[in-house]
Formats: structure tokens, C-alpha cells, sequence
């Protein structure tokens, strides 16, 4: 499978339940993870946007066990459809979610009415903005040297 149909799985199956808007939001998310310039994700995945969405750890729907039990959710078991492709295709050309900003690099579903301040793992991220279910979040200093 090529970049552009794994990032079309992704989207589906990180944000198909949440509109134009959510799916756009996810898809500039992972596509910044491949344009910064510093951190992690400058280091490891040094542009490439294909080793975006494989990093291990990153995405629930990229893996197959969680929490132990089988992920049947993830993008092995999606079939994008036109939409998914066409949204890839404009974030892979440059488009952004006019909520966000270049620097968003993280989001989460919090299955909550609230967002966590900070990205709740290692507070690498602050709050931004969120879109839908999903909170998005810009990185603070302590990314930088990660």
C-alpha cells in the first residue's frame, strides 16, 4: 500500500465519524508531524510522512493489539473511500485546517466534554484548539529536545 492510501486509512479510521472538518484536522496533524523541523519527529521520521504514521506508538488505528486485546479498528481493516483519498491528497499538497497551526503535532480523543491542558503523556504539547471530538495540541518547550 502506498503513503497516500495509508494516510486515506488513517484518517478514516482515526476521524471518519467526524466530519470534513475532523477528518482535515487529523490529516494536518499527521502531515505537520513530517514538515517540523526539530524534536522527534524531525529525528526520526526526518520528513518522511510514511514514517509518520508507521512510528511505533503513535497512532491507535496503526496497531493491532491494545491494552492486549486486538484492535479491530485500525488501518489494515479500512477500505477509504473518495473522501478520504481527496482529503489526504489536499494535506498532502499543503492544505491546513484553518483551526490549527503549523505546529500542531498531537490530538487525542478524550471522551470527555473537556480537553486536558497539556498532552497528557510527557506535557510536550499544550491545548490548541478542539475540533469535534478531538483535542489538538501545539508543543512546548520540552518537545523541543526529545
Amino acid at each position: 500500500m502506498d503513503t497516500r492510501e495509508l494516510l486515506a486509512r488513517l484518517i478514516k479510521c482515526e476521524a471518519g465519524g467526524e466530519g470534513l472538518s475532523g477528518m482535515a484536522a487529523v490529516a494536518t496533524t499527521v502531515v505537520n508531524r513530517a514538515k517540523v523541523t526539530y524534536g522527534e519527529y524531525a529525528r526520526v521520521n526526518q520528513g518522511d510522512l510514511r514514517r509518520v504514521i508507521e512510528q511505533e506508538c503513535q497512532f491507535t488505528c496503526h496497531k493491532s493489539v491494545v491494552g492486549g486485546v486486538q484492535n479491530v479498528q485500525n488501518v489494515w481493516t479500512q477500505t477509504p473511500e473518495d473522501i478520504h483519498y481527496e482529503i489526504a491528497d489536499w494535506a498532502i499538497n499543503g492544505g491546513t485546517h484553518p483551526g490549527l497551526s503549523e505546529q500542531t503535532l498531537w490530538f487525542m480523543n478524550p471522551y470527555s466534554d473537556t480537553c486536558p491542558d497539556y498532552f497528557p503523556y510527557n506535557r510536550s504539547g499544550v491545548i490548541q484548539n478542539r475540533i469535534n471530538e478531538h483535542c489538538f495540541y501545539e508543543p512546548t518547550v520540552f518537545y523541543y529536545d526529545t
